[in-house]
């Protein structure tokens, strides 16, 4: 099956945004953790949340995107089929 290069493009972000969730992660506790551990803590599960949130913003636009071309798909054959049953009747009615 061909990939657009959306679907290519959603992959990668999806991939760099889980690259970013556990970079970013480290990197909010590390430049944090002067505060207490606590704090440092609870901002970096702070970051994590925001991030999976966004995560799941770009899955749902691949998943809309999905069902969206599967849409297509059906109706075309829902068009397809539509034409094949008229075409009959049509031309059983001129005879």
């Amino acid at each position: 099956m061909k990939r657009s290069t959306f679907d290519a493009l959603l992959s990668f972000l999806g991939g760099v945004s889980w690259a970013f969730v556990i970079v970013g992660a480290w990197v909010t506790f590390q430049s944090l953790v002067f505060l207490g551990i606590v704090p440092a803590l609870m901002f970096t599960f702070l970051f994590i949340f925001l991030a999976i949130f966004l995560l799941l913003v770009l899955e749902t636009m691949s998943m809309a995107r999905e069902r969206n071309d599967m849409l297509a798909k059906q109706n075309q054959l829902l068009e397809e089929i539509r034409d094949t049953v008229k075409a009959p009747s049509e031309n059983s009615s001129q005879e």
